[in-house]
């Protein structure tokens, strides 16, 4: 509820939860400093972590993603799609451009870079199953790659970020990953096994990051090798992480409107740039057939791929590709949950599915398409046999050999190098910006230096595991600090449930119990008084003063006569005029009634023939009742001490008739 009062003692220079911070600082240190010690032994015990994971527990990673998608489909189908993400009157933040190029940036980015041209043709020259270099190859390589990037792993992001916004924005708990379990410990998420849950969140994330991190810089060298000749070798990938990371660094500083949100942007149009290029001097007609066959096969096959481990087919190849990227997405998932779920506030969680599953996709989808479709023809139609040879003798200089089959190649790698930067740059300062709010309790106005701290800390993994063996070690590390999490998102989902359940009784209830008659208006001349209230545009002035004199006089007499039945209620006032009553309940859900003051604009009557600059000063005021759940979005200005009690007590009869039902 947002009128709790919770200043804590400020703290001028640092903001931290210390189990949380120092717990996950001290065990990365501990990481970093075994990596760089013995590559060689790190790099066996990442090998055998990653095999005994593939061959043990790869059903489970199947079976977690598959229920995943199924709830999160459920949660927008279903009744609780109305249920907004933050309080009944909040508003989105961002224009939907803006959040769906922050969707983008943070949840694929370098992925897609790396992967766009590599992972078809490696499907093609490398398939699961069945020959190598033929059409069948081709057309199965492209459904592969459809399902490792599709709605799978926008589902997983969207089951962390829909609970830690529900949570954070509607409860008004902190945002972070330990929140979700509320409905299920209580207020032990305060404890040692809330600590727990974060730090597991910062492993995940620290791994993801570090993973996508590593894959970019990779790329970022193949790119300078191409173009200026820079040498492709780990010194070099150490220095650019470096470099990458102290732009990073400059973006954290100006934070998240300043620098993520017009970085995003940048993105989206150097993307669809370079995605619109590919399409024209690519095989245009091609291209377009392909996508919609694409679409249409991976929509027909999703079910039977979704579930296949090659049980009866074994093969290696599931726990380099499929379980590789199931592990990455998990790993993902409480960087960009949180970071989704920070740019959504306001969205209903229909309007948050829909958004987050489908576009997102379908820009992946194009850019798979357009890429490895056109990467396809040049070797299937064209002949060129060699860029299959190139891919698949180092992934990072694919897109860089592909680009050379098209005009104005130079061009084109320059533009998808400048892309892989500002993905690494975004997708590392976003981590930084999640981890710090993991580990400061939900703070997001943390000192710069804190998300500075951990911004050089992601740079420094990635730079260990690229040591400790490159891919596979990047690989293997995403894919074990990924199991945890799962077991965790398997109990928010079951929590997030719990609560809508809960949520959607209150509602019905508040919608249908049998009330008492309100007071109303009497005399003779009682319509001329309601008709001079609807038309009357107080300002701010008036409507405190009402607030002060009228509304607080009557939660005050409700409060002394709750106390006389030993009921725990109170009445608090804030700083912006608002004044609201907090009837305790122990261990079941408190009763909140609030009235605040709300600027709004006047009624087109009330601005005829005015200039821009009056109509300001025209704005007016409203004492507007606020519950739990948000603003109810109705007016008790000038309304009697009598009315406002009997509408307290109205509402205090729903929450007593909504606890009667979920008891």
């Amino acid at each position: 509820m947002e009128e709790k009062n919770t200043n804590n003692s400020p703290r001028s220079w640092y903001k931290i939860n210390p189990p949380v911070f120092f717990g996950s600082a001290g065990v990365t240190a501990i990481f970093v400093i075994f990596t760089l010690l013995d590559p060689g032994r790190a790099a066996d015990l990442f090998g055998s972590i990653q095999g005994w994971i593939t061959e043990t527990v790869g059903w489970f990673y199947i079976l977690s993603v598959a229920t995943f998608l199924l709830f999160v489909i459920f949660l927008g189908l279903s009744k609780f799609g109305n249920i907004k993400l933050g309080p009944d009157h909040s508003e989105p933040d961002y224009t939907y451009i803006s959040w769906f190029a922050m969707l983008f940036s943070a949840g694929m980015g370098i992925g897609l870079m790396f992967f766009g041209v590599a992972e078809p043709v490696m499907h093609y020259m490398s398939p699961p199953v069945g020959d190598p270099g033929t059409v069948e190859a081709a057309r199965e390589a492209m459904k592969i790659t459809f399902f490792h990037w599709g709605v799978h792993a926008w589902a997983i992001y969207a089951v962390v970020a829909i609970s830690l916004a529900y949570f954070a924005y509607r409860h008004d708990l902190p945002l972070t990953i330990r929140s979700a379990f509320y409905p299920l410990i209580g207020d032990r998420i305060y404890g040692p096994i809330g600590h727990a849950i974060d730090i597991f969140a910062v492993f995940g994330t620290m791994f993801g990051v570090a993973t996508s991190l590593g894959l970019g810089v990779m790329q970022v060298n193949a790119g300078l090798e191409y173009l200026f000749g820079l040498p492709n070798n780990v010194f070099v990938q150490m220095i650019l992480i470096a470099v990458i990371t102290g732009m990073a660094t400059i973006s954290v500083v100006l934070g998240l409107d300043g620098g993520i949100r017009r970085l995003s942007e940048l993105n989206m149009i150097l993307a669809i740039t370079i995605v619109g290029f590919v399409l024209i001097a690519g095989p245009t007609v091609f291209l377009m057939q392909a996508f919609t066959q694409n679409v249409g096969a991976y929509v027909a096959d999703i079910i039977s791929m979704t579930f296949n481990l090659y049980a009866y087919e074994p093969t290696g190849w599931v726990g380099g590709w499929t379980l590789f990227y199931w592990g990455w997405w998990i790993a993902w998932s409480p960087f960009v949950g949180m970071f989704i779920a920070r740019v959504s506030k306001g969205r209903t969680i229909r309007e948050f599915v829909i958004g987050v599953l489908m576009v997102p996709v379908g820009f992946t989808f194009m850019w798979m398409t357009f890429f490895g479709n056109t990467a396809l023809h040049m070797i299937l139609v064209k002949g060129i046999t060699q860029l299959g040879d190139a891919v698949a003798a180092d992934t990072t200089v694919a897109l860089f050999q592909f680009f050379e089959h098209l005009p104005f190649s130079g061009i084109a790698s320059l533009i998808a190098t400048t892309l892989v930067v500002t993905f690494f740059v975004t997708s590392s300062d976003s981590g930084s910006l999640v981890i710090d709010m993991l580990t400061s309790g939900g703070e997001d106005d943390a000192p710069v230096w804190q998300r500075i701290f951990w911004a050089c800390t992601e740079g420094v993994v990635a730079a260990v595991l690229l040591l400790a063996g490159g891919l596979g070690a990047l690989q293997t590390a995403t894919i074990a600090s990924a199991l945890p999490f799962t077991v965790i998102m398997l109990f928010m989902c079951w929590g997030l449930i719990r609560a809508l359940r809960i949520e959607v009784v209150k509602r019905s209830t508040l919608r249908h119990a049998t009330l008492m008659p309100s007071a109303t208006h009497t005399g003779p001349d009682s319509w001329k008084k309601r008709l001079k209230t609807l038309i009357h545009q107080p300002r701010k002035t008036e409507v405190e003063k009402f607030i002060q004199e009228t509304v607080k006089s009557a939660l005050s007499d409700v409060m002394q006569e709750l106390k006389k039945k030993d009921i725990d209620a109170r009445v608090q006032e804030g700083e912006d005029g608002r004044i609201w009553m907090e009837v305790m309940h122990g261990e079941e859900i408190d009763f909140f009634y609030s009235v605040r003051p709300r600027q709004h604009t006047p009624p087109s009557f009330a601005l005829r023939d005015t200039k821009k600059d009056r109509a300001e000063k025209l704005r007016f005021y409203r004492a507007e009742v606020h519950l739990s759940e948000g603003g109810q979005d109705y007016d008790v200005m000038n309304w009697t001490r009598e009315q406002i009690i009997t509408d307290v007590l109205d509402h205090y009869e729903k929450h007593l008739q909504f606890l009667n039902v979920v008891r």
